[in-house]
């Protein structure tokens, strides 16, 4: 069980990057300027927030941290883990540790994913392999548990330029973005069919008056514009589908995510930042790629 962030927290209707610059000579207007996503480091304690239905559960808690390093340059680095811990009277405590590292290009057209989960004490098979993304299709080859090779066609994003996608498109005041996902996780084979609901814009401090995201209310994350998404999660196929998760947060226009929400269906978990590290801007970064 976890969030595809970054998803997670952290995730383009085209190949190219949604980073790209303004074009020369326009004014640089907050829509026009490169979207350059922040190097940071997230601490979200996780808690439950609703049980209900035939797989109700009594209590949840655990933590997931996100790094992320990177940029258009020099491609994206994801670290995460999430650490949870599910109680039921009838099936008692439930315990998974899930890793997963994801590093894509810069172009979006590249990614190495390498995911590990142990659940009750017991290490599950690890996941290591990578993809390639065209417009026309998606080609991975695994290296564990076992060598193997699979196409999905169609344009498919990686986490990061998801991530991009989203954020360009709430920019441009679109309230919908349905692309496919792939980060490489559960099996290494499941490419998910998304669909995120983007809100208004807010520039206002975030949970004010409450406990929740409290190191997002300092510094110049307290004033960046940010949005409310709702992302869906479903299982590749035709016609209405229920999805397998939605994940609801604050997006906020560095790539940074709060608010987190993540609803199963029979139980929800709420995940609330606890400690929030942001690296330095470089304003060199992504300038000329080097050149």
């Amino acid at each position: 069980m976890r969030p595809s962030l970054a998803t997670a927290c952290f995730l383009v209707a085209s190949a190219m990057p949604a980073a790209a610059a303004a074009t020369q000579g326009a004014p640089a207007t907050p829509e026009a300027a490169p979207i350059r996503l922040a190097n940071h480091r997230a601490v979200y304690d996780l808690s439950l927030a609703k049980s209900q239905g035939t797989r109700a559960v009594e209590s949840a808690q655990g933590r997931i941290v996100i790094d992320f390093a990177g940029d258009a340059c020099k491609g994206y680095t994801i670290q995460t883990r999430q650490v949870t811990v599910i109680g039921s009277g009838e099936a008692g405590d439930r315990t998974s540790d899930l890793r997963n590292t994801t590093f894509e290009t810069g172009d979006g057209k590249s990614l190495r994913f390498k995911t590990g989960a142990v659940l009750n004490g017991t290490a599950s098979p690890p996941i290591d392999g990578t993809a390639e993304a065209s417009a026309e299709a998606l080609k991975v080859k695994l290296k564990e548990p076992k060598r193997d090779q699979y196409t999905a066609d169609g344009l498919v994003l990686f986490p990061s330029h998801h991530m991009l996608r989203l954020i360009e498109a709430a920019r441009k005041g679109e309230t919908t973005v349905a692309v496919k996902v792939f980060d490489g996780s559960d099996d290494g084979r499941k490419v998910y069919d998304t669909l995120a609901v983007i809100g208004r814009a807010s520039a206002t401090p975030a949970a004010a008056g409450s406990d929740r995201d409290k190191p997002l209310r300092e510094g110049e994350m307290a004033t960046m514009r940010r949005w409310p998404v709702t992302l869906s999660y479903f299982t590749q196929g035709e016609g209405e589908r229920m999805p397998i998760y939605t994940l609801s947060f604050d997006l906020y226009e560095n790539g940074v995510s709060g608010g987190l929400h993540l609803d199963y269906g029979d139980f929800a978990i709420d995940g609330t930042v606890t400690r929030f590290d942001m690296a330095k801007a470089d304003p060199k970064a992504e300038g000329e790629c080097g050149k």
